[in-house]
């Protein structure tokens, strides 16, 4: 007996005998009765927002594989842009800015204080 529906009762439903053996092997392999395997299905739809009319298409698995794809051939795209188009026209930049570097000016605070040399001149006595 289905648990938390021991005390209700029975109800017929007009279902084609074809439609209720595929429906019988179904719920042998759900390993449920048939009341909760129907019930499991209209629960499915019901929080999903699918439609038995509509397709859900590829499973899973193929969407991933798929999406997969489309990310590695969209970061070899990103890694040829860096190598072929980034790279290079960096290291042109920075060598034409170290070219024309600006010299250092001094500031205004600064004092110039000059070397003073001192020479010795020997001197000979006589």
């Amino acid at each position: 007996m289905d648990k938390g529906y021991e005390k209700e009762r029975f109800e017929m439903l007009g279902i084609k005998v074809s439609v209720a053996k595929r429906f019988r092997t179904f719920c042998k392999k759900m390993s449920k009765s048939q009341s909760m395997t129907l019930l499991l299905m209209l629960d499915f739809f019901e929080e999903n927002g699918i439609s038995p009319n509509e397709k859900i298409g590829p499973n899973m698995q193929t969407l991933e594989s798929e999406i997969k794809k489309r990310i590695n051939a969209v970061i070899a795209i990103i890694k040829d842009i860096e190598k072929n188009h980034d790279k290079p026209t960096t290291a042109m930049l920075q060598s034409l800015f170290m070219e024309f570097e600006p010299k250092q000016q001094k500031l205004i605070l600064e004092k110039e204080i000059e070397e003073k040399k001192v020479q010795f001149v020997e001197k000979r006595f006589k």
